[in-house]
């Protein structure tokens, strides 16, 4: 206690070890503040007499840096939007991807997208590269859908003519060397390997919609190289590919937070009048079809029991999800499936809730809530140029299945009745949210610069889409699910489906009125 009292005692009078005293006596001094000396009876409120007024920002709804096109000679797009900041975005989206392998051996393009950045015409190694990007405080990355091929990077504004050359190298004079080749092989093959072993089968079971949907044409061919063609992944095979599909009129080279001129500039000099690795510049077979949705069933009967071993073990469960023909994403009925895709909503049993996690949507009110047996429930909308697919995943005990269909088909035939107001606002909300949220992210507006770009040559702006969002009504949802519920379902199955419906079972379910499934009548149980 003595000890306590005695440091008391220095701090208050300042002596000891804390120095000398600091508590002074007499008349109390005034800090002199830096704007308190040249103006000192103006209060804070005022603006100060001879400085220039300030023009602050204003918030009228609409974006100042509107999206800029400009195509070159040789038809490749140019597309950027300004932002403030230091760092920039930039990248080239080709129209190339699974949906064109048709002539070709599957699996091309996750090929292709495993061996991007590796070493080209000028950078002997992917280390090369990666070493010439961190001079600008860059990252790279490449990714591969159904219908898109994005190479992009993020860095430094100041190193654009870099980064739009180092792009350029990538996408048009890549080596593809026999060891490169190779370690893809493994690369590929270990993602195989992954994807049947995840817990989470969603990626899967988006494959096997897509194939029932879409029987061997465009959007259902595999996404992922089977197995049985890795080995057979050439340089040859590679490059018939690329001198169809790799054309500057395929091409958008995007950027975000760059002066559009500057990006021109980069563009000619590196993109205009260059000779391709595989030497043609122009396509000479480039498949056009149109998606031809076929509706099916794809199943994968698998022993789910041990697919997440440990102390708290993932119940043994089966996958089914349920889908049908929506519209393409440039189709006026884009917007009403988004919103009813929103107002569907769902996600697993088990969540922590929070503002946008979607608790009161659907499929978490009517399904989840009321049928704790569910483990997942989520609604999902797939759409391209040409064709749109909006599918249920649901996941429950083998045992249950059946019951579990049933539900998911009372869902689809639900969405053609009654849409409650309350509801539809919350939906359209929801998306306007998610909308502006995502949209803050400079990589996130890159892309959705590129793909609107390549889809049809112009961007629609946020506000724009936020006017749709807000002009939906409820006899739009109404009028989509009609028209969706009259085509016939796709479905996928993965687990132990001995209680799965037949595929005509729930085609009659969701050609009814209620959604249940017939009856079946066992002799033996």
């Amino acid at each position: 206690m003595a000890a306590v009292v005695l440091v008391a005692t220095r701090l208050l009078r300042g002596s000891g070890s804390w120095g000398r005293s600091r508590l002074r006596f007499g008349p109390p001094a005034h800090r002199r503040f830096s704007s308190g000396g040249a103006y000192p009876n103006i209060p804070l409120s005022s603006p100060l007499p001879g400085v220039p007024k300030p023009v602050f920002a204003t918030v009228d709804g609409q974006e100042k840096f509107e999206t800029k096109v400009t195509t070159l000679d040789n038809g490749l797009r140019v597309a950027s939007q300004n932002k403030f900041g230091q760092f920039c975005t930039v990248g080239i989206l080709i129209n190339s991807g699974s949906r064109y392998e048709a002539k070709y051996l599957s699996g091309i393009a996750h090929f292709l997208e495993k061996l991007a950045f590796s070493s080209t015409a000028r950078f002997d190694s992917k280390d090369e590269i990666l070493l010439t990007l961190e001079k600008h405080g860059g990252i790279c990355d490449c990714q591969t859908s159904r219908d898109t091929t994005m190479y992009a990077v993020s860095a430094d504004s100041k190193g654009l003519d870099t980064v739009v050359g180092l792009l350029a190298d990538v996408v048009l004079q890549p080596r593809l060397t026999d060891e490169e080749v190779e370690m893809t092989r493994m690369a590929v093959q270990f993602e195989l390997e992954d994807l049947n072993m995840r817990p989470d089968p969603e990626p899967l079971l988006t494959e096997m919609i897509h194939e029932a949907a879409y029987r061997e044409n465009t959007v259902g061919l595999h996404r992922f190289c089977p197995a049985e063609n890795i080995a057979k992944m050439s340089r040859e095979v590679l490059h018939s590919y690329l001198r169809n599909y790799y054309t500057p009129d395929r091409m958008v080279l995007a950027g975000v937070g760059v002066e559009h001129q500057l990006l021109v500039e980069c563009a000619r000099k590196y993109l205009l009048g260059v000779q391709p690795a595989w030497g043609s510049v122009e396509a000479v077979d480039v498949d056009r079809s149109v998606a031809q949705y076929t509706g099916g069933i794809a199943k994968v009967e698998r022993d789910m029991s041990n697919v997440s071993l440990g102390p708290t073990p993932i119940p043994e469960l089966t996958h089914i999800m349920v889908g049908l023909e929506s519209c393409s994403f440039l189709e006026e009925d884009f917007i009403p499936f988004a919103v009813l895709n929103m107002m569907m909503g769902g996600g697993g049993s088990f969540s922590a809730g929070g503002p946008g996690k979607g608790m009161f949507s659907r499929l978490y009110l009517n399904v989840l809530n009321r049928h704790h047996w569910m483990y997942n429930a989520t609604s999902y909308h797939h759409s391209y140029e040409d064709t749109g697919l909006l599918c249920i995943h649901a996941s429950a005990d083998p045992r249950q299945v059946r019951e579990m269909v049933e539900i998911i088909t009372k869902e689809f035939i639900l969405m053609s009745g009654t849409v409650d107001a309350v509801e539809l606002e919350r939906a359209k909300t929801q998306l306007t949210s998610m909308l502006m949220m995502n949209l803050e992210s400079r990589p996130v507006i890159f892309e959705d610069v590129g793909r609107q770009v390549l889809a049809t040559r112009s961007r629609k702006l946020p506000h724009e889409l936020c006017t749709l969002i807000r002009n939906v009504k409820p006899e739009d949802v109404k009028r989509v699910a009609s028209k969706m519920l009259r085509g016939k379902p796709a479905v996928a199955a993965l687990g132990d489906l001995t209680n799965l419906p037949t595929y005509e079972h729930i085609q009659t379910a969701l050609s009814s009125k209620d959604g249940r499934l017939p009856r079946t009548y066992r002799l033996f149980r």
